[in-house]
């Protein structure tokens, strides 16, 4: 660790194998991003982000990178819940996430939760990159703080592509310092856990899901192009997870 805090960055790329499976010719973690292939199902490589270490801390600058090429398929999750936390080194946090879907790829991005602790400072971008006939689910899940915490500053944003065309660009920013109104009846009316989950199929584009309420806390909304967004909040995470959950077993 530098007087600006710790840079790491983890590769993984998934590859057809020519056997009905998927083979990761690349699969390199450092630091805290360390990476651990576990036992695949059918032909969907399986990999866990293995946190080595706290953080992402203030001046932290961690950074993901997953390819999957065609006819690959991928499943990406991570071992626990990661904190971010206040640290010696002054200034916000970084946590960069990039994924590319080759046409004929699938990719299911399904980390733990991400947890706002008090005295942090994170920013956090996805930028997921799809081409024609890809297919995603991605899933985005942030708690505010800790048991009897108050939240850290957290800005989250989040992009998906599909065919060279913008689906999706939204950011969200809570916690001190954020723009006033976050925590009003318009964005998480008190709750302290919010999600998202983004769904991408080329069958969308012929049979589009239709807009609706999921109960109370939650709402499915197409997207222009083959995808869905299903929009959450919850008061906490196992809440929060039940209601994606059953978001996703409803578009199976």
């Amino acid at each position: 660790m530098t007087a600006t805090g710790v840079r790491a960055r983890a590769r993984i790329v998934a590859r057809a194998d020519g056997r009905g499976g998927t083979a990761l010719p690349v699969l390199d973690g450092e630091g805290p991003l360390a990476l651990r292939r576990t036992r695949a199902d059918g032909d969907e490589a399986r990999v866990m982000v293995v946190g080595a270490m706290s953080g992402p801390l203030g001046g932290d600058r961690f950074s993901l990178d997953a390819r999957v090429e065609e006819g690959a398929r991928l499943h990406v999750g991570s071992a626990a819940a990661t904190i971010a936390l206040p640290g010696q080194a002054k200034g916000e946090a970084h946590y960069d996430v990039r994924l590319d879907v080759a046409g004929g790829g699938e990719l299911r991005w399904l980390p733990e939760q991400l947890i706002s602790a008090g005295g942090s400072d994170l920013h956090v971008t996805t930028r997921a990159e799809l081409a024609a006939g890809a297919r995603l689910v991605l899933r985005e899940e942030q708690v505010l703080g800790r048991v009897g915490e108050e939240p850290g500053r957290l800005t989250s944003r989040l992009t998906v592509r599909v065919a060279g065309r913008t689906v999706l660009d939204q950011e969200l920013s809570c916690g001190p310092g954020a723009p006033g109104g976050w925590d009003g009846p318009a964005v998480l009316a008190g709750h302290r856990s919010v999600g998202q989950l983004v769904v991408v199929r080329p069958e969308f584009a012929e049979q589009p899901v239709a807009a609706r309420m999921l109960g109370e806390c939650a709402a499915l909304v197409p997207l222009a192009g083959p995808a869905v967004l299903v929009s959450a909040v919850a008061p906490d995470a196992l809440a929060l997870r039940r209601l994606l959950d059953e978001a996703l077993t409803r578009l199976a």
